[in-house]
């Protein structure tokens, strides 16, 4: 009862607001039945509802799969206007590629609409362990974008692996380690040799390092994708890619950032001054003025008791 008042109640008064925001998210065919839904690379506002990630639709002949429900009520139904766009099935299963707030808070909308929500066992918890913090921050960043927005956890969870099919096609979900948050999983389609890399891999932009990140664990995350090799790579921010644009602006930033304040730390260096690292190389990455002095400081934490 509870989800199908939620379906009615975001009917209400919806149409105009999304429409005004048609073109936040940008869609790419990644390959035939496969698309990303490539949101801005700014910060979260009002205007993007918080849907300034990448999202993923996989078309099959029996419904289809959707990567990532968005950040807010209003946001996922942002996103189903854009699905409706791109195919007639319906959204039968979403995936929570991780703890952060687009990658799970518009999951009751989508079970009002039938759909089964997968996550690994590590993402709920975290989602759970930060709901309220999150719905605190997007209260004061979307504003009344959040309204009719409830927490709604995973219907399906799992450890390290989980294998869905359906419609003939074949979706392996891994969690191969803590990356960005604690519970971060990425998507393999072997068939299609496409993959979703949810917030492992960032794209034009400045990867986030938080309290909860895992900077070294994120590099064997990358790696266990880089393994797989695959030809179509959506990451979890920016546009579809390859992995070698994808270990240049995730895997090498990380890489070097970790290299340098190791060697701060081993000089004698504080947290204060560790803002002051040489992280030049990669001054082209969109929002690097506001997350690299704030990235060094949480990679020092991470480093000083490691």
């Amino acid at each position: 009862m509870k989800f199908a008042a939620l379906a009615m109640a975001l009917a209400i008064n919806l149409g105009s607001t999304l429409s005004s925001q048609a073109d936040v998210l940008d869609v790419q065919e990644v390959t035939d039945g496969i698309w990303a839904l490539v949101g801005p690379l700014e910060q979260r506002n009002a205007e993007n509802l918080g849907n300034n990630a990448t999202f993923g639709l996989i078309e099959t002949t029996d419904g289809a799969v959707l990567i990532d429900p968005g950040s807010s009520v209003k946001g996922a139904a942002m996103i189903d206007g854009v699905v409706k766009e791109l195919t007639d099935q319906p959204v039968r299963y979403v995936v929570n590629t991780g703890g952060q707030d687009h990658r799970w808070i518009g999951n009751a909308y989508w079970q009002a609409k039938g759909a089964q929500v997968i996550a690994a066992t590590s993402a709920v918890e975290d989602q759970q362990d930060r709901a309220s913090m999150q719905m605190t921050i997007l209260s004061q960043l979307i504003k009344d974008g959040l309204d009719g927005t409830t927490e709604a956890y995973a219907d399906i969870t799992f450890d390290d692996t989980y294998t869905l099919e359906l419609g003939g096609k074949i979706l392996e979900i891994h969690h191969p380690a803590p990356a960005h948050t604690p519970g971060d999983s990425f998507v393999w389609l072997p068939d299609s040799d496409t993959l979703f890399a949810g917030d492992i891999v960032y794209v034009g932009r400045v990867l986030g390092i938080m309290s909860f990140s895992d900077s070294a664990e994120w590099i064997g995350a990358f790696e266990a994708i880089e393994a797989l090799n695959p030809t179509h790579l959506i990451p979890g921010h920016g546009p579809a890619t390859n992995m070698a644009t994808a270990r240049a602006d995730t895997f090498d930033y990380l890489a070097n950032l970790r290299l340098q304040i190791g060697e701060h730390i081993d000089a004698g260096g504080d947290i204060i001054r560790s803002v002051d690292v040489d992280q030049s190389a990669f001054v082209y990455l969109d929002q690097f003025d506001a997350l690299a002095g704030r990235n060094a400081q949480a990679v020092f934490e991470q480093m000083e008791w490691e």
